[in-house]
């Protein structure tokens, strides 16, 4: 007879590692192609941001990281399709500010962006700039305050979409600063930089990526970005806290999610080869030419920064008095 106490042993060690063929297959992770889903159009800094990242894991994991584009709805279709995915290790998803944002602004989603992925470590960060017309009479951010705090409601600021990381980083500005301006939302970047280019328009919040043909034909002067440290392509340009507005940081940011339930040495093994190929001079290189800055992290500190974004960004909507989605 098999003792007893070898049962208890064997179930033990099943809980932990799984069946066999269960624990060979982490062992061995990855032994086929990783798709990785981005929740935004081909050609965009995040998915550039992604294509970048996901050719160095292909070199280091010897398996092809496929990306798959699933643009539209907030990003809620491409969460969709992570969420339902089997939590192998073998479908990722590109997470980050915009989940944290439609976390806030959505009354109710088709997932829990908390409880149903579990992190892997945040990639990429981008500051937001704040730009005005070459020639323009504001040359910072105390010319910006001052000319609102002259004429309430006079001055006009520019963002893309209601809801967007650019409009909210001009609301929170707003509430920060104790100033009120008029917003003006335009439905994409060209158009805004059209207005801001005619004058239609003061200031405009937008990322890098949009204003730097614009930027470098010296038609648009950056009066300030918006993270906590300056940016590495912009060094001369002085952060919004440096320019006297104290706490106010926003940098929208991207990173690597699993379906929830996915081994841990799966994620480990993901995660430890974004801190092996994320800081290589090539990888920061590129990234710096499109605006981005990036960063690997623990899975914690990635759900700890989800936590304080949602949190973040739900009081500069209830603030600003944007109505909640259905």
């Amino acid at each position: 007879m098999i003792p007893k106490w070898t049962f208890v042993a064997a179930t033990a060690l099943s809980a932990v590692v799984g069946t066999p063929a269960a624990a060979q297959g982490q062992a061995d992770y990855p032994n086929r192609p990783v798709t990785l889903i981005v929740p935004y159009g081909a050609g965009g800094v995040a998915d550039v941001g992604m294509r970048i990242l996901g050719d160095k894991l292909s070199s280091r994991l010897k398996q092809q990281f496929v990306i798959e584009n699933r643009p539209g709805a907030a990003g809620i279709i491409a969460a969709q399709a992570g969420a339902a995915a089997a939590p192998d290790g073998y479908t990722l998803l590109m997470t980050g500010n915009n989940n944290a944002i439609a976390a806030a602004l959505f009354n109710k989603l088709p997932y829990n962006i908390l409880t149903d992925f579990d992190s892997v470590s945040t990639a990429a960060f981008f500051d937001l700039l704040i730009v005005t017309r070459a020639g323009s009479p504001l040359r910072s951010v105390r010319d910006i305050i001052a000319a609102a705090q002259a004429n309430p409601g006079k001055l006009n600021i520019g963002t893309i979409n209601p809801g967007s990381t650019q409009n909210l980083a001009a609301e929170l500005f707003l509430s920060t600063a104790g100033i009120k301006a008029a917003l003006v939302p335009f439905r994409t970047s060209p158009d805004m930089a059209g207005a801001v280019l005619r004058g239609d328009i003061d200031v405009a919040f937008e990322f890098y990526a949009a204003l730097s043909g614009l930027l470098a034909d010296k038609k648009v002067v950056a009066l300030a970005s918006t993270g906590a440290q300056r940016t590495a392509y912009l060094p001369e340009v002085p952060t919004v806290i440096e320019s006297g507005l104290k706490g106010y940081d926003v940098a929208s940011w991207n990173g690597i999610s699993t379906p929830h339930g996915t081994p841990q040495p799966v994620i480990m093994i993901l995660n430890q080869a974004m801190k092996d190929v994320i800081p290589t001079r090539d990888v920061q290189a590129k990234a710096s030419q499109m605006g981005m800055a990036m960063r690997w992290s623990t899975p914690a500190e990635m759900t700890e920064r989800m936590k304080a974004d949602i949190a973040k960004w739900g009081d500069v909507i209830e603030k600003a008095h944007i109505p909640k989605r259905d």
